[in-house]
């Protein structure tokens, strides 16, 4: 049973899926930079100043006690983070879009190129070799 898991393990697919799990999470890093960082403040600039992220529907206010501490936590519907991983997703879906096409549009030009010959048939070579002892 060892040995089995083992061959399981060392397949070429469990790890690649391995592979892929570990950059997908590196990656998730990367796009929620981009997006935080970058995006969100050109989409907060043409909508005026936005920021989604502080965008909440307070159902209950902070209680807080008479040193200053808060004695029960606000209670918000938090939509603005909602939107920001709705523009995430968006965003990531695009750039895996463009990242498809250009692998399917460099595939497509190497299946373009022309077969190589094939050389003669079984039949040329016995017509040859017939010829060949005919002589």
């Amino acid at each position: 049973m060892l040995k089995e898991f083992k061959a399981f393990i060392m397949t070429g697919n469990v790890i690649e899926l391995s592979v892929a799990v570990i950059l997908g999470a590196a990656l998730n890093g990367v796009v929620k930079g981009f997006t935080d960082k970058i995006m969100m403040p050109i989409i907060g600039y043409f909508t005026g100043g936005i920021d989604f992220a502080d965008k909440k529907i307070v159902l209950t206010e902070a209680v807080l006690g008479a040193d200053g501490a808060v004695v029960t936590p606000e209670n918000a519907i938090m939509y603005g983070e909602w939107i920001n991983t709705i523009i995430n997703l968006i965003i990531v879906g695009f750039v895996l879009f463009l990242i498809i096409k250009a692998y399917n549009k460099s595939k497509k030009k190497e299946e373009a190129a022309p077969a190589p010959d094939p050389g003669p048939s079984e039949i040329d070579l016995l017509k040859e070799i017939r010829d060949s002892l005919k002589k």
